[in-house]
């Protein structure tokens, strides 16, 4: 289950795709002034505890006699504080539970006096183990699946054992709570009503536009996760495309250093360009498109301002999105401008 920041700690590691997950950041060590415990770390040197009799009452999980159950336990995203009671009464019920690293997962358990049997999850078994966990499962186990950090399933690897499990009858059920996309979210100041989580930004330039440009004309607030060093590329490029909408950087959800920025992008974007990278896990919250006014828009005006320092692929796109237009309209009409100018044309885009 390698991957998930939806627990708000992952940064991607370069080159590990998965049809099933993102990528995840190390994790931050506690604060020095906080209590032992308050902040999940990563000081791996403990031993898993092995399995232990526990004495737990299985009706409390109200499953059918003899068959097996899949629970997906959403874990802390920093503060171990942010555990719930449901959370922690089915870790304590389960039989197994699978997790991306059992040395974090093995260090939360520790921390609440639970000795589980433990079986790795992640992208690179995940063909290998999905069987072995649907047989326990079949033959009656109460497995919870927790990743690393906040919620499984979010830029994480786990809806193809969510949907074999519910293929072969077997109860799923979910334990919700910690999510780094919805903290960022409801924090950002931005519309809530709709909104998209798109996972992580590409890393290159040229695929990170190509992304904005698929999502300009989406009326919804749109959530991002990010690396520290290539926030300010992102931004940058971000603002090329989607315009100078309103934004927010969320970063160290939940710890200590807690902050939230806000700005537009081109102002976060020379903010983190003069101040450096920030520290910790990132999760980027841009505003949806301006709704469209009465007011007359002059298209040529906007094309030829964006064309003076993007591509006609990348103006059209900016421009489609900012004023409403169709793409397929406002790219021919690029072609047209650029031709005064002398922009190389490119492949002409589909209308989204």
């Amino acid at each position: 289950m390698k991957g998930s920041h939806s627990g708000q700690r992952s940064k991607p590691r370069p080159g590990s795709k998965s049809p099933e997950s993102g990528s995840r950041p190390t994790v931050e060590k506690p604060a020095a002034d906080l209590p032992d415990g308050d902040i999940l770390g990563d000081d791996h040197d403990q031993d898993v505890t092995p399995d232990l009799a526990l004495d737990i009452d299985p009706e409390a999980l109200e499953l059918p006699a003899g068959r097996g159950c899949l629970g997906l336990v959403a874990t802390p995203i920093g503060n171990l504080g942010d555990i719930s009671a449901r959370a922690l009464d089915w870790l304590r019920a389960a039989d197994i539970v699978a997790c991306e690293d059992s040395r974090v997962s093995g260090r939360l358990l520790q921390h609440f006096s639970i000795a589980k049997k433990l079986i790795i999850y992640h992208d690179h078994n995940a063909e290998e183990v999905r069987p072995v966990l649907l047989r326990h499962l079949q033959q009656g186990a109460r497995l919870a699946l927790i990743s690393d950090a906040g919620t499984p399933l979010i830029s994480d690897p786990g809806y193809k054992l969510v949907r074999a499990a519910a293929d072969a009858g077997i109860k799923v059920t979910a334990l919700p709570g910690p999510s780094a996309p919805v903290m960022a979210l409801i924090l950002s100041g931005l519309p809530t009503d709709r909104f998209l989580f798109a996972g992580f930004l590409p890393v290159k330039s040229t695929a990170r536009r190509q992304v904005a440009a698929e999502l300009a004309a989406v009326p919804a607030s749109l959530i991002f996760f990010e690396t520290a060093p290539r926030l300010t590329d992102s931004l940058a490029d971000l603002a090329a495309i989607l315009g100078d909408r309103p934004a927010a950087v969320a970063r160290e959800l939940t710890k200590l250093y807690e902050e939230v920025r806000r700005g537009s992008l081109s102002e976060l974007a020379m903010h983190y360009r003069n101040a450096g990278p920030p520290r910790g896990e990132i999760v980027l919250v841009v505003g949806p498109p301006a709704l469209e006014t009465d007011v007359a828009f002059d298209l040529d005006a906007a094309l030829r301002q964006a064309l003076a320092g993007l591509s006609v692929k990348d103006a059209a796109a900016s421009v489609a999105a900012t004023s409403g237009l169709k793409r397929r309209l406002v790219y021919a009409r690029a072609l047209e401008l650029a031709r005064t100018v002398a922009v190389e044309p490119e492949d002409e885009p589909q209308d989204r």
